[in-house]
């Protein structure tokens, strides 16, 4: 759905994006991730029309977004990180204003309206002044302007940003019921949010890639040990226990927690279990050892993946 090849922007003699290459399948939520200027924005603005790539290719649905940039528009969705709105309009016409101007025929204008608000959940606050409404309200009159015409991928750029937490989940489930239908692209820098929003991620650092693919990939691919993490009603005499097992490399405790580490060639969880219940420690519960999202992204950012 969308494809982007050897993607440059320069900004003078900044290098902004660099030879930046991805794909964004059909029906998935996708995150953009990366530190403060290390591309994102410069990049959705790209792919939206909305500034003009030094070199590269990009498409959209099949459409170039540098030839056919009419036609690419007709087809995105696109939340900026700061909300084009009219503070002093109410959001009922706000959004009128906006089917206009994105030029929705005039007899489908009204009911395209009216399918944003029910959406967006904007039905209580439709004939409010948007000045009046909440940070979180002005956020899903953003997103309902985007959504307005219909189209078949959304670009979102920082869509949480600024909102308080039961705010967040509010616009997270908004952004999760979009799925499927829509293809959605978004960049964010709370990565707890990709893990409940996106489907996989592209990770770039200084505008150049540094990892893409789907979550599990990504930390399947970055694993160093293996391991699990147990909970025993015994802790203290359990940790003395699992060290004594031979090729158990690492145990360490957080909280009531036992995280036990091994070399991946390795499979000890048959002798962790008959250990703990030979010594009746209680077992409560067993779990694999995986790598968190901070851990991957820090470990990516750091050059710890090659692509």
């Amino acid at each position: 759905m969308i494809e982007v090849g050897h993607l440059t922007k320069k900004y003078g003699d900044l290098l902004a994006v660099k030879n930046l290459s991805f794909k964004v399948e059909k029906g998935k939520i996708w995150g953009l991730l990366g530190p403060n200027a290390a591309g994102k924005t410069t990049t959705m603005r790209i792919l939206t029309g909305y500034l003009p790539a030094t070199d590269g290719t990009a498409t959209v649905a099949g459409f170039d977004v540098f030839e056919q940039p009419n036609e690419v528009k007709k087809i995105i969705g696109y939340l900026p990180e700061n909300l084009p709105l009219y503070p002093e309009m109410t959001v009922h016409s706000y959004l009128s204003f906006t089917a206009e101007i994105k030029q929705i025929p005039t007899p489908k204008r009204k009911k395209a309206v009216e399918k944003s608000i029910e959406i967006s959940g904007l039905k209580t606050v439709k004939d409010r002044l948007i000045k009046n409404i909440s940070r979180g309200f002005k956020q899903r009159v953003g997103i309902a302007q985007a959504l307005i015409h219909d189209p078949q991928v959304l670009i979102l750029d920082e869509p949480t940003i600024g909102l308080d937490p039961a705010q967040i989940i509010e616009i997270r489930h908004l952004i999760k019921s979009l799925k499927g239908k829509r293809t959605i692209m978004l960049s964010t820098h709370i990565l707890a949010e990709v893990t409940q929003t996106c489907d996989g991620v592209i990770i770039i650092n200084e505008g150049q890639l540094m990892a893409s693919g789907s979550l599990e990939d990504l930390t399947a691919s970055l694993k160093e040990k293996d391991g699990i993490i147990v909970k025993v009603k015994e802790t203290k005499k359990a940790i003395a226990l699992l060290k004594e097992i031979a090729s158990v490399e690492k145990v360490t405790r957080r909280d009531n927690e036992i995280y036990l580490e091994w070399s991946q060639e390795k499979d000890l969880r048959d002798e962790v279990t008959k250990s703990i219940v030979k010594n009746n420690l209680g077992l409560i519960e067993m779990k694999p050892l995986a790598m968190n999202i901070e851990d991957m992204y820090l470990k990516v950012i750091s050059g710890g993946v090659e692509q």
